[in-house]
């Protein structure tokens, strides 16, 4: 599936990912392939993304997660989240 995360300034990451986890107003939630569709408010947190391959120019944004060797992370102020067709956009500060 793939997951693009934007903020007013920046791509901080668009590619494909095995799962993503996120910070919602009600706690986190996960994210996998085939998830039915959503849209959902994000509170401030981390926004876990989980994949084999970062590209270099989003590497910089993102930091690694001791926990798995295949997840990385961007801490948010707030944001909003719309997953449809294992497409996922994901708008914070």
């Amino acid at each position: 599936m793939n997951i693009k995360i934007l903020t007013p300034e920046f791509v901080i990451f668009d590619g494909e990912v095995e799962s993503v986890l996120l910070p919602g107003k009600s706690g986190q939630f996960q994210i996998f392939k085939n998830h039915a569709a959503i849209v959902s408010a994000l509170v401030g947190g981390k926004v876990k993304i989980y994949t084999d391959k970062v590209d270099s120019s989003y590497q910089k944004y993102l930091t690694k997660e001791t926990e798995a060797k295949s997840a990385y992370s961007y801490e948010i102020k707030s944001g909003v989240l719309e997953f449809n067709n294992d497409k996922g956009i994901i708008l914070c500060e």
